[in-house]
Protein backbone atom coordinates (compact mmCIF):
# COMPACT_ATOMS: atom_id res chain seq x y z
CA UNK A 1 0.00 0.00 0.00
CA UNK A 2 1.51 3.21 -0.70
CA UNK A 3 0.76 6.97 0.29
CA UNK A 4 1.12 9.74 -2.55
CA UNK A 5 0.36 13.58 -0.74
CA UNK A 6 -0.84 15.75 -3.52
CA UNK A 7 -2.52 18.30 -1.43
CA UNK A 8 -1.90 18.84 2.86
CA UNK A 9 -3.06 22.51 3.31
CA UNK A 10 -5.35 23.44 5.47
CA UNK A 11 -8.18 26.17 4.61
CA UNK A 12 -5.63 29.19 3.61
CA UNK A 13 -1.98 28.89 3.77
CA UNK A 14 1.22 31.33 3.00
CA UNK A 15 2.89 28.24 1.87
CA UNK A 16 4.13 28.05 -1.72
CA UNK A 17 2.81 25.50 -3.72
CA UNK A 18 0.16 24.56 -1.20
CA UNK A 19 -3.18 22.63 -1.87
CA UNK A 20 -6.29 21.46 -0.03
CA UNK A 21 -6.23 18.15 1.41
CA UNK A 22 -5.46 15.25 -0.70
CA UNK A 23 -3.93 12.46 -0.22
CA UNK A 24 -3.50 9.26 -3.02
CA UNK A 25 -3.61 5.33 -1.63
CA UNK A 26 -2.60 2.90 -3.98
CA UNK A 27 -3.08 -0.82 -3.41
CA UNK A 28 -2.26 -2.91 -6.66
CA UNK A 29 -4.79 -1.62 -9.31
CA UNK A 30 -6.81 0.28 -6.28
CA UNK A 31 -6.84 3.80 -6.02
CA UNK A 32 -8.67 5.97 -3.47
CA UNK A 33 -8.37 9.53 -3.07
CA UNK A 34 -8.65 10.70 0.70
CA UNK A 35 -10.46 14.11 0.16
CA UNK A 36 -9.85 16.26 -3.03
CA UNK A 37 -9.20 20.21 -1.68
CA UNK A 38 -8.62 22.93 -3.25
CA UNK A 39 -6.06 23.33 -6.05
CA UNK A 40 -5.58 19.60 -6.09
CA UNK A 41 -7.50 18.75 -9.04
CA UNK A 42 -4.70 18.96 -11.33
CA UNK A 43 -1.98 17.11 -9.04
CA UNK A 44 -3.61 13.75 -9.46
CA UNK A 45 -2.01 13.58 -13.59
CA UNK A 46 1.26 13.99 -11.30
CA UNK A 47 0.43 10.43 -10.14
CA UNK A 48 -2.42 8.85 -12.06
CA UNK A 49 -5.08 9.33 -14.63
CA UNK A 50 -8.21 10.96 -12.52
CA UNK A 51 -10.60 9.19 -14.64
CA UNK A 52 -9.11 5.83 -13.33
CA UNK A 53 -9.42 6.48 -9.68
CA UNK A 54 -11.20 4.07 -8.20
CA UNK A 55 -13.52 6.63 -5.55
CA UNK A 56 -13.32 9.06 -3.73
CA UNK A 57 -13.49 9.52 -0.08
CA UNK A 58 -14.28 12.83 1.35
CA UNK A 59 -13.99 13.55 5.10
CA UNK A 60 -16.16 16.43 5.85
CA UNK A 61 -18.20 19.28 4.04
CA UNK A 62 -15.68 22.27 4.10
CA UNK A 63 -14.04 23.25 1.12
CA UNK A 64 -10.47 22.32 1.87
CA UNK A 65 -11.49 18.72 1.58
CA UNK A 66 -13.99 18.43 -0.83
CA UNK A 67 -14.18 21.43 -3.54
CA UNK A 68 -12.07 20.40 -6.32
CA UNK A 69 -14.91 17.70 -6.95
CA UNK A 70 -16.12 20.41 -9.39
CA UNK A 71 -13.19 20.22 -11.66
CA UNK A 72 -13.53 16.22 -11.23
CA UNK A 73 -16.55 16.08 -12.28
CA UNK A 74 -16.16 18.82 -15.22
CA UNK A 75 -13.30 16.46 -16.57
CA UNK A 76 -15.51 13.34 -16.42
CA UNK A 77 -17.98 14.73 -17.99
CA UNK A 78 -16.25 17.03 -20.80
CA UNK A 79 -13.29 15.71 -21.56
CA UNK A 80 -14.61 12.00 -22.62
CA UNK A 81 -16.82 10.67 -25.32
CA UNK A 82 -19.16 9.09 -23.96
CA UNK A 83 -18.94 10.47 -20.40
CA UNK A 84 -16.81 8.90 -17.56
CA UNK A 85 -18.15 8.45 -13.72
CA UNK A 86 -16.91 8.27 -10.27
CA UNK A 87 -17.55 6.67 -7.06
CA UNK A 88 -17.58 9.23 -4.05
CA UNK A 89 -18.41 8.43 -0.77
CA UNK A 90 -18.87 11.33 1.20
CA UNK A 91 -21.48 12.95 4.09
CA UNK A 92 -25.00 12.86 2.94
CA UNK A 93 -25.02 16.63 1.86
CA UNK A 94 -22.57 16.55 -0.57
CA UNK A 95 -24.54 16.35 -3.62
CA UNK A 96 -27.04 18.94 -2.37
CA UNK A 97 -24.33 21.42 -1.47
CA UNK A 98 -22.24 21.27 -5.00
CA UNK A 99 -25.68 21.66 -6.67
CA UNK A 100 -26.39 24.88 -4.61
CA UNK A 101 -23.00 26.14 -5.53
CA UNK A 102 -23.97 26.18 -8.76
CA UNK A 103 -27.83 26.29 -8.75
CA UNK A 104 -28.36 23.02 -10.74
CA UNK A 105 -30.54 20.57 -9.60
CA UNK A 106 -28.99 17.46 -10.65
CA UNK A 107 -25.55 19.02 -11.17
CA UNK A 108 -23.67 16.29 -9.19
CA UNK A 109 -25.55 13.25 -9.90
CA UNK A 110 -24.04 13.87 -14.13
CA UNK A 111 -20.93 12.20 -13.11
CA UNK A 112 -20.42 11.74 -9.14
CA UNK A 113 -22.24 8.32 -8.05
CA UNK A 114 -22.25 9.63 -4.38
CA UNK A 115 -22.94 6.96 -1.49
CA UNK A 116 -24.08 8.48 1.86
CA UNK A 117 -21.18 8.28 4.45
CA UNK A 118 -21.20 6.23 7.61
CA UNK A 119 -20.12 4.91 11.06
CA UNK A 120 -18.66 1.40 9.81
CA UNK A 121 -16.89 -0.72 6.67
CA UNK A 122 -16.87 -0.73 3.39
CA UNK A 123 -14.21 -1.98 1.00
CA UNK A 124 -12.68 -0.06 -2.71
CA UNK A 125 -11.50 -2.51 -4.64
CA UNK A 126 -8.54 -4.71 -3.08
CA UNK A 127 -8.92 -2.12 0.46
CA UNK A 128 -10.92 -2.29 3.10
CA UNK A 129 -12.23 1.59 4.53
CA UNK A 130 -13.56 1.45 8.08
CA UNK A 131 -15.13 5.19 8.78
CA UNK A 132 -15.74 6.56 12.53
CA UNK A 133 -17.43 10.12 13.37
CA UNK A 134 -15.36 12.44 15.19
CA UNK A 135 -15.44 15.85 16.65
CA UNK A 136 -15.45 18.57 13.76
CA UNK A 137 -18.16 19.27 11.73
CA UNK A 138 -21.57 17.83 12.00
CA UNK A 139 -20.79 15.15 10.02
CA UNK A 140 -17.29 14.72 10.08
CA UNK A 141 -15.00 11.16 9.59
CA UNK A 142 -11.80 9.79 10.18
CA UNK A 143 -10.91 6.54 8.66
CA UNK A 144 -8.40 3.01 8.93
CA UNK A 145 -7.52 2.02 5.14
CA UNK A 146 -6.09 -1.81 4.92
CA UNK A 147 -4.42 -3.43 2.14
CA UNK A 148 -5.02 -6.44 0.38
CA UNK A 149 -1.79 -7.83 1.27
CA UNK A 150 -2.04 -7.29 5.00
CA UNK A 151 0.61 -5.07 7.09
CA UNK A 152 -0.06 -1.62 8.55
CA UNK A 153 -3.53 0.13 8.20
CA UNK A 154 -3.17 3.64 7.23
CA UNK A 155 -5.21 5.36 9.66
CA UNK A 156 -5.84 9.18 8.23
CA UNK A 157 -7.69 12.03 11.07
CA UNK A 158 -9.77 14.08 8.32
CA UNK A 159 -10.31 16.97 11.16
CA UNK A 160 -10.41 15.97 14.12
CA UNK A 161 -10.91 18.24 17.49
CA UNK A 162 -10.63 15.04 19.78
CA UNK A 163 -7.72 12.49 19.39
CA UNK A 164 -9.60 10.09 21.57
CA UNK A 165 -11.88 10.01 18.90
CA UNK A 166 -9.28 8.11 16.44
CA UNK A 167 -8.62 5.79 18.96
CA UNK A 168 -11.38 3.28 17.92
CA UNK A 169 -9.50 3.32 14.29
CA UNK A 170 -6.01 2.01 15.46
CA UNK A 171 -4.25 -1.19 15.94
CA UNK A 172 -0.43 -1.34 17.15
CA UNK A 173 1.95 -0.72 14.74
CA UNK A 174 -0.66 1.46 12.31
CA UNK A 175 0.88 4.34 10.65
CA UNK A 176 -1.61 7.58 11.58
CA UNK A 177 -1.82 10.42 8.93
CA UNK A 178 -2.79 13.20 11.76
CA UNK A 179 -3.87 16.91 11.34
CA UNK A 180 -1.70 19.09 13.30
CA UNK A 181 -3.39 22.64 12.72
CA UNK A 182 -2.18 24.10 15.65
CA UNK A 183 1.17 23.02 15.37
CA UNK A 184 2.64 22.86 18.72
CA UNK A 185 -0.58 24.20 20.82
CA UNK A 186 -2.84 25.07 22.03
CA UNK A 187 -5.70 24.87 20.28
CA UNK A 188 -8.29 27.76 21.27
CA UNK A 189 -11.07 25.89 23.43
CA UNK A 190 -13.42 26.95 20.83
CA UNK A 191 -11.77 25.03 18.43
CA UNK A 192 -11.93 21.81 16.76
CA UNK A 193 -8.92 20.63 15.71
CA UNK A 194 -5.41 18.88 16.81
CA UNK A 195 -1.96 19.72 18.20
CA UNK A 196 1.25 18.10 18.91
CA UNK A 197 1.07 17.10 22.86
CA UNK A 198 -2.59 15.37 21.63
CA UNK A 199 -1.13 13.72 19.01
CA UNK A 200 2.03 11.94 21.14
CA UNK A 201 -0.51 11.45 23.82
CA UNK A 202 -3.06 9.16 21.68
CA UNK A 203 0.30 8.14 19.42
CA UNK A 204 2.25 6.85 22.58
CA UNK A 205 -0.85 5.25 24.02
CA UNK A 206 -2.43 3.52 21.02
CA UNK A 207 0.87 2.17 19.63
CA UNK A 208 0.93 4.13 16.44
CA UNK A 209 4.05 2.48 14.69
CA UNK A 210 4.62 5.82 12.76
CA UNK A 211 2.84 9.84 12.88
CA UNK A 212 2.90 11.74 10.02
CA UNK A 213 1.98 15.09 10.14
CA UNK A 214 -0.71 17.19 7.68
CA UNK A 215 -2.61 20.28 7.41
CA UNK A 216 -0.54 22.94 9.39
CA UNK A 217 -2.18 26.05 9.96
CA UNK A 218 -0.52 29.94 8.91
CA UNK A 219 1.80 31.21 11.43
CA UNK A 220 2.52 28.45 13.33
CA UNK A 221 6.28 26.49 12.95
CA UNK A 222 6.54 23.11 11.49
CA UNK A 223 9.76 22.51 13.41
CA UNK A 224 8.25 23.20 17.07
CA UNK A 225 5.05 20.95 16.03
CA UNK A 226 7.80 18.23 15.32
CA UNK A 227 9.59 19.03 18.73
CA UNK A 228 6.14 18.56 20.53
CA UNK A 229 5.15 15.05 18.79
CA UNK A 230 8.37 14.18 19.69
CA UNK A 231 8.42 14.81 23.11
CA UNK A 232 6.42 12.49 24.22
CA UNK A 233 6.68 9.38 21.26
CA UNK A 234 9.41 8.16 20.23
CA UNK A 235 9.03 6.38 17.55
CA UNK A 236 9.37 8.09 13.73
CA UNK A 237 7.33 11.03 13.31
CA UNK A 238 7.43 13.54 9.87
CA UNK A 239 5.70 16.21 8.14
CA UNK A 240 4.40 15.16 4.77
CA UNK A 241 3.80 18.17 2.02
CA UNK A 242 2.39 17.64 -1.40
CA UNK A 243 5.36 15.29 -3.28
CA UNK A 244 5.35 13.05 -0.49
CA UNK A 245 5.32 9.35 -1.54
CA UNK A 246 5.98 6.38 0.60
CA UNK A 247 5.30 2.74 1.67
CA UNK A 248 3.14 2.00 4.30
Amino acid sequence: MRLTVLGAGPAYTDRADAAGACYLVTDGETRLLLDLGHGSFQRIFRAADPSGVSAVVVSHLHPDHFIDLVPLRHYLRYEFDPPRRMRVIAPRELGDRLDALHAEPGFTAQALDVEPLAAGDRTVGSLGVRAARVAHTADSYAFRITGGGGGPALVYSGDCGRADDLRPLIMPGDVLLSEISFGAGPVPPDVLHLDGPAIARLATTAGVGRVLLTHLQIGHDPDAALASVRASYDGPVSFVWPGTDLEI
